[in-house]
């Protein structure tokens, strides 16, 4: 019983997105002004986008591996990270300045898949 709940069909979308956030928080360790420099962004901000990668990514994780001991813990876990993932998302796409929404969902299909699996965990949490 216990296994069924721990491995459901969400571990094949939450893995692959918590490996992505982590790999591009990692990659930006250590946090320079210069990384912030490049797009144009306040070290405060940067330094909160670098954690905010990092945590949403061990979050997400960390939301579903406890989901059984401390379920609403895990779930407000699961959310929280969902929407940190949102946000950063939106804030990639923000910063790239597209010239339609047209150009978003066609030529940055990757930050749109990462907005939309980060708002599946928003919404949907562990329930």
């Amino acid at each position: 019983m216990i296994l069924s709940r721990l491995w459901n069909n969400d571990w094949f979308i939450r893995v692959p997105l918590a490996v992505v956030f982590l790999q591009q928080g990692l990659f930006k360790l250590p946090i320079s002004a210069d990384d912030a420099a490049t797009f144009d962004l306040p070290m405060l901000v940067w330094i909160f986008v670098v954690l905010g990668e990092i945590g949403s990514g061990v979050g997400i994780i960390a939301g579903g591996l406890i989901q059984k001991l401390w379920a609403n813990i895990a779930d407000i876990f699961t959310r929280f990270s969902g929407f940190t993932m949102g946000c950063i998302a939106t804030g990639v796409i923000w910063v790239s300045q597209p010239s339609s929404l047209l150009d978003v969902l066609l030529y940055d299909n990757l930050h749109v898949f990462l907005w939309a699996g980060g708002l599946y965990f928003a919404l949907k949490g562990n329930k």
